[in-house]
């Protein structure tokens, strides 16, 4: 009965554990600098009342940066977009 407990508390914590992992930011380390950010013109409106445009950024595939137009987003009550970036350190990019 105890070893039952046991192993119902341990798998209890790992499952937690497993399920609030996801909410961390993932952090990539690229060893090759990214292209300078592309200027785009938006020339459309909104689909969407109050419609936030995320901007278009470099995103590392594994094997190089490739370019991911912007686009615009339904705002969501209570959050907040911040911009994603690069930022140089000893290790990379």
């Amino acid at each position: 009965m105890a070893k039952s407990k046991a192993f119902f508390k341990a798998a209890l914590i790992a499952a937690a554990l497993f399920v609030f992992s996801g909410t961390a930011q993932a952090k990539v380390v690229v060893k090759v600098r990214p292209p300078a950010v592309k200027v785009t013109v938006v020339k459309t409106k909104s689909p969407y009342k109050n419609g936030v445009w995320v901007t278009g950024r470099w995103h590392w595939n594994g094997r190089k940066h490739v370019w991911v137009k912007g686009y615009w987003k339904k705002p969501r009550y209570g959050h907040v977009w911040v911009a994603g970036h690069w930022a140089k350190r000893r290790s990379g990019w």
